[in-house]
């Protein structure tokens, strides 16, 4: 059984482990903990930014952000803003994935979002299929700009 939960600071290392263990953050991710502790610090300021975790015996074997977003668009809806989704690797293709982003769903319906929205690169094919799978509509394009 998972248990879903907001994370500690103490389960940010476990985090970023995560995020590198794929083939797009094997090279992005770094060892120094130190940015990452600073943007959880943050995170938990901003209020409406929170990392989750799902832990398995005492192993934390997936994680994902939500953030809930205002605006005054579609009426002004609330939306939750889903980030960095992951799940071990041994542990994938075996209903994690869609448990998880049932807790992100319950998450978003209690903080009276209308939607729920993701993005995700466009080399993660398995991660399309895993979303379409879900019921998410690839609706619109999405571009980055590197402020270096």
């Amino acid at each position: 059984m998972t248990l879903w939960r907001e994370a500690s600071v103490a389960d940010v290392p476990a985090v970023v482990a995560l995020l590198a263990d794929d083939m797009l953050g094997a090279a992005r991710e770094g060892e120094d903990m130190t940015p990452y502790l600073a943007a959880f610090v943050e995170m938990q300021r901003q209020g409406a930014n929170t990392l989750v975790v799902g832990e398995q015996a005492g192993r934390i074997v997936a994680t994902y952000q939500i953030t809930i977003l205002h605006g005054l668009s579609q009426k002004a809806a609330r939306r939750a803003q889903i980030e960095a989704v992951r799940v071990a690797a041994d542990l994938r293709g075996q209903g994690l994935g869609g448990e998880m982003m049932a807790d992100a769903e319950a998450r978003a319906r209690a903080a009276g979002c209308r939607v729920m929205q993701l993005t995700t690169n466009k080399a993660r094919l398995d991660a399309h299929r895993f979303y379409d799978r879900l019921g998410f509509t690839p609706s619109h394009i999405g571009y980055k700009r590197e402020l270096d």
